[in-house]
């Protein structure tokens, strides 16, 4: 099953997003109209507009990384 959540990062608040996401065992996309990038790659999700919201899209749970996305998660 597919999950999907809006998010909304400062630089600052990148390393936390993507340590958390390298820590799961299943895909995470990042992604921004048609930029897609891979959510445990830093460069990746700094090569993303941080001043807009961005979906995260994943097929897996870990109560790590979803306490992690409720702090940055947008309405």
């Amino acid at each position: 099953m597919e999950h999907k959540r809006k998010i909304k990062l400062t630089p600052a608040d990148v390393h936390e997003f993507v340590t958390s996401a390298e820590k799961c065992d299943f895909d995470i996309d990042v992604f921004y109209n048609r930029f897609i990038v891979d959510a445990k790659s830093i460069l990746g999700v700094f090569s993303l507009d941080l001043n807009k919201t961005l979906t995260v899209q994943y097929a897996g749970i870990d109560p790590h990384f979803e306490a992690t996305l409720n702090k940055f998660c947008v309405a």
